[in-house]
């Protein structure tokens, strides 16, 4: 038998197997194919539900909502929402013990962001309050010696310019003087009055545009011509030199024979035209009287009204109708 002859099929047809392969048979095909089907047949397409289906479940639905509805606390879906919420609840709460750190972050920076804005704005508050505090005193005591200037005007009946103390120190042969931050631009010129609401300060010694320098009536090279007590008897006030509870004048009549009484106030006796002294302007009180035999004279010891030591606000008795370039106080005790 040749060799083709060997390799055909049983059934004579001389072709090879469905498998492919020489010596299988056709049976052995056709039960793997069969079996292919099937499983093939088992497996099928997936079929979607079907339209009815979903309309029970649609009503079925519906109807559980309606009776939770009207049924209130007495809904037969109680006790289930009962029992589901005893079983997640513990879930629940322990689920959001753990995501409240991380969920709360962003609002942590947030409230971290707007404190520090808030302290911030409490501290300057704070600071500007603290500032106003400690300034209270001196705007209380300034507004206080402007209201005494003003009735100051109006008892002597001048207009006064007011200016404040801005430096302490000597000048020229005077060793008692203070600078005003007021000048020839206010309207001062040397050899004007200078009171403050308890009494006379001193004279204007000399003046720039914009301050001016002021002898103390208790420097020891200034004299002021005075009248004391009720007699009106006049004499020479001549200062120590001295501020404080130094700061004293002593008082010396002119007529040896008149002797001054203790707690006589003494004012000013005034100068040729008013300068550099107006007249009846007060100065002080007498404390004490020495009389000397050997030279048959009285002296008295005048303790000035004004506290030299705490100058602040002073006003210089200029003429009606001065041009100032601040406001002044006019003999009506009105700033103009």
């Amino acid at each position: 038998m040749s060799l083709l002859e060997r390799v055909r099929t049983p059934d004579g047809s001389g072709q090879p197997g469905a498998s492919g392969l020489p010596g299988r048979s056709g049976s052995t095909v056709r039960s793997r194919s069969e079996r292919e089907r099937r499983w093939s047949a088992g497996r099928g397409p997936q079929r979607r539900p079907s339209r009815a289906l979903l309309l029970a479940l649609v009503l079925a639905s519906t109807s559980l909502m309606v009776l939770d509805r009207t049924g209130g606390e007495d809904s037969p879906l109680e006790p289930a929402r009962r029992v589901v919420g005893e079983a997640l609840g513990p879930v629940e709460t322990g689920a959001t013990a753990v995501v409240r750190p991380f969920a709360s972050i962003p609002e942590w920076f947030r409230t971290q962001g707007s404190l520090r804005d808030d302290l911030d704005a409490l501290e300057a508050e704070n600071s500007l309050l603290r500032g106003e505090l400690a300034t209270a005193g001196l705007d209380a005591n300034r507004l206080a010696e402007y209201d005494g200037l003003t009735r100051t005007a109006e008892d002597l009946g001048h207009t006064l310019v007011p200016a404040r103390v801005v430096g302490v120190g000597p000048a020229q042969s005077f060793s008692s003087t203070v600078t005003l931050d007021a000048g020839s631009q206010a309207g001062l010129a040397p050899d004007m009055t200078v009171v403050n609401n308890d009494g006379l300060v001193g004279r204007v010694l000399r003046v720039t545009s914009t301050t001016a320098t002021v002898v103390l009536v208790i420097d020891s090279e200034s004299t002021v011509g005075a009248r004391a007590g009720e007699s009106m008897e006049v004499g020479f006030l001549r200062g120590r030199g001295s501020f404080g509870d130094g700061g004293r004048l002593d008082l010396e009549l002119v007529d040896d024979q008149s002797v001054p009484a203790r707690d006589d106030n003494v004012v000013t006796w005034g100068s040729d035209a008013g300068a550099p002294y107006l007249s009846g302007i007060p100065v002080g009180r007498v404390t004490q009287v020495y009389s000397s035999l050997r030279d048959t004279s009285q002296r008295a010891v005048v303790e000035p009204f004004v506290d030299f030591s705490s100058l602040d606000l002073v006003g210089v008795i200029v003429p009606a109708g001065t041009d100032s370039d601040r406001a002044v106080i006019d003999a009506e005790g009105e700033l103009r």
